[in-house]
């Protein structure tokens, strides 16, 4: 997979040089610095002549602001994907308003702008029609104690949100996304199918539905196999397991 085109846009030639080594820094996903911007108009006639997947984007700068730049981007075809770079966290809400990638505080820490990137990749490519490069099947991309590992989707029994993060089961490892359960139930597709508001369980994965004690409440349970686990249904997501079943 080729690179991840990338314009830096601050008006600090230090902060845009401390991203430059960053991203040199990355492995995977690999990015190029196709060009660097002071200011919001700059970083408009640099996309003229270098189109790029991804903006790091300052928010505070001479004329346009951030926000304001992010918001003509939206309006451009294609539209590159936006990560914000600040060090005022106040202007988050705003800009994934903006349908901003990503929000990172300065100083940025190499995991954090390393997950950022992957975040943009599964946006380009969404997990749906997103093949390994060398295993050629859909996969999810997770982080797992400093590095990637691709999850091919055949080896997912379940998704389930559990306060900040996603839990993603396999038959012989848990991984933590940072993902919205919501997000991931759009990729995923029909292989997937909601079992709770916090809860999406391969279609494949489903056993058996009854009623039973879950997390110490009485309700109705589906057991995912292979690893013999069960997860209560909500009364809203009833019908769909039933359907799972059926299938």
């Amino acid at each position: 997979m080729a690179p991840l085109k990338v314009l830096l846009v601050d008006d600090e030639p230090l902060a845009r040089l401390r991203l430059r080594s960053l991203l040199a820094s990355i492995d995977e996903p690999a990015a190029e610095v196709v060009g660097e911007a002071a200011s919001a108009d700059e970083a408009l006639a640099a996309l003229r002549t270098q189109p790029a997947d991804l903006v790091l984007l300052d928010v505070r700068m001479p004329g346009r602001s951030g926000v304001e730049f992010a918001a003509a981007l939206r309006r451009a075809v294609p539209s590159p994907a936006v990560v914000f770079v600040s060090a005022f966290p106040e202007h988050a809400i705003d800009a994934f308003d903006l349908d901003a990638v990503d929000y990172l505080t300065k100083p940025v820490r190499r995991e954090r702008l390393q997950a950022a990137l992957q975040r943009v990749l599964q946006r380009l490519y969404p997990v749906s029609t997103t093949t390994a490069m060398a295993l050629d099947e859909p996969v999810l991309v997770v982080h797992d104690r400093g590095r990637l590992v691709r999850v091919p989707l055949a080896e997912v029994l379940y998704l389930k949100a559990e306060l900040k993060y996603v839990t993603l089961r396999t038959v012989d490892h848990e991984y933590l996304l940072d993902d919205a359960l919501a997000d991931l139930e759009q990729r995923l597709g029909e292989g997937f199918v909601r079992v709770h508001r916090n809860a999406l369980v391969a279609r494949r994965a489903v056993r058996a539905l009854e009623r039973r004690h879950v997390e110490g409440e009485e309700g109705w349970a589906v057991r995912v196999a292979p690893a013999d686990e069960w997860l209560a249904v909500s009364r809203r997501q009833l019908a769909a397991v039933r359907e799972a079943l059926a299938r």
